[in-house]
């Protein structure tokens, strides 16, 4: 996994033969088969990885407590790590769920549960009368996180318009807290 996430990092996928991934890795060949199908298998596994990641670190910050700024900051935040730590990944994937239905069927599953946390911590924040009344909180949530991987994934690849590395989690914290909240510092 780590000879093709350092491959991704100078050529596109469709590039990448799979014998270039063994010889990275020192295996054959029929070594590669043993452990992957395909290159998007590897992928996928990488994927695992980086939501392994990104849950692990969620589940360590909890629910927001009296600064919620700063929770969505430190939220955010996770994904711009992670995701930023494995720019190749994060840009290949976004470039092949558009033409391999698995990986798009796949990261919909996986991505599923960072809208589900959203959409209810948004939920909780409108209980304890924070957040403004949002049409649909589910909704909101899409929106939101489909802007983020957008954002980042621009970013990452160096897309134009996009925003430069040290803009982008202000940036989105920013219009997180704004949407949520009505303003970007709630209280």
């Amino acid at each position: 996994m780590e000879a093709f996430e350092g491959l991704l990092q100078t050529r596109p996928m469709a590039d990448i033969a799979i014998d270039e991934i063994a010889a990275g890795a020192a295996i054959s060949r029929s070594g590669f088969y043993f452990y992957f199908r395909s290159k998007q298998a590897v992928l996928l596994e990488l994927l695992d990885r980086m939501v392994a990641e990104v849950d692990g670190r969620l589940a360590e910050l909890g629910v927001p407590g009296d600064d919620p700024a700063a929770w969505w900051r430190e939220t955010i935040g996770v994904f711009v790590d992670v995701f930023g730590a494995h720019r190749a990944v994060s840009v290949t994937l976004a470039e092949a769920r558009a033409t391999v239905p698995e990986l798009r069927r796949e990261w919909a599953r996986r991505s599923s549960r960072w809208v589900d946390l959203t959409a209810s911590t948004i939920v909780a924040e409108r209980r304890r009368g924070r957040a403004r009344e949002i049409v649909d909180p589910r909704a909101t949530s899409v929106a939101l996180n489909a802007m983020n991987e957008h954002v980042l994934v621009a970013s990452f690849g160096g897309d134009q318009p996009s925003l430069v590395a040290e803009e982008v989690l202000d940036v989105l914290t920013d219009i997180w807290c704004t949407t949520i909240y009505g303003t970007p510092r709630p209280v």
